[in-house]
């Protein structure tokens, strides 16, 4: 489907980006549809439905408008995508008196890990869309100024903050995957998990190639504690970042 040009392409211009676009002043009330509308909904079918069900004929059904009309305001699903994530992303805040990278990492990553098991489909978003909207930038920017009040140059900064990026959204994937693994299954817990699993299981150990795991499997006792397993290595990661860089 042809895409709606937009304001600007006509004349050789450079068309103003979709955040430019959504900081204009709101449009005549006798407009219904607009980016906050567009994004509310998307990120309603996407929580109820999942993120593959956002599409612009869904979107278009669901505020009641032809697909034309949605195509008018956004490109396509990168700039759907970016404006669902910066909207479920301004519940990011740390408080204004935090100070020290560590307790503004920490609180940037915990309050991350519980923001994509609310909203999964985050866990599929391109890594582009996720860190290019407003809300995300104010993230990384809180990040890296308070990294550079503690002497880092920009390249060690940037770093710091892509390996806890990493580490969160890698970790979050990761849970939602079987999260979602296990629905499909039917398996309510992780003893039925290991149940079902077991027959594979059985036959790796009996092998005698992997005794450590066998030693985890056997002695572990928080397999199924998903969020002391985050926290612990999150602090982890943030413990030898303090010890390499000695900050």
């Amino acid at each position: 489907m042809a895409v709606a040009k937009q304001e600007g392409e006509e004349s050789g211009t450079e068309a103003p980006s979709l955040w430019e676009r959504m900081e204009r002043p709101a449009p005549a009330p006798r407009t219904s549809l607009t980016l906050e509308r567009i994004a509310a909904a998307a990120v309603e079918i996407a929580d109820e439905e999942g993120g593959a069900a956002v599409t612009m004929r869904r979107l278009a059904a669901k505020l009641g408008v032809a697909p034309m009309a949605a195509y008018r305001h956004v490109d396509g699903k990168d700039d759907l995508w970016a404006l669902m994530i910066d909207r479920v992303s301004r519940e990011l805040t740390v408080p204004d008196g935090t100070t020290g990278w560590r307790e503004v990492l920490r609180s940037y990553a915990l309050q991350t890990r519980d923001l994509m098991l609310a909203h999964p489909w985050m866990a599929v978003m391109p890594t582009p869309v996720i860190m290019l909207t407003p809300s995300r930038m104010a993230v990384a920017e809180r990040g890296l100024s308070v990294l550079a009040a503690h002497g880092l140059d920009a390249d060690s900064g940037m770093a710091v903050l892509r390996a806890v990026t990493s580490f969160v959204h890698g970790a979050a994937q990761t849970e939602i995957a079987l999260r979602d693994y296990q629905e499909r299954h039917g398996w309510t817990s992780g003893d039925e998990t290991r149940e079902a699993l077991a027959p594979q299981m059985r036959y790796l150990m009996g092998t005698g190639r992997y005794p450590a795991f066998e030693q985890y499997a056997l002695g572990a006792s928080r397999k199924d504690d998903r969020a002391w397993e985050f926290v612990f290595g999150l602090d982890c990661v943030l413990d030898g970042i303090a010890q390499r860089l000695g900050i």
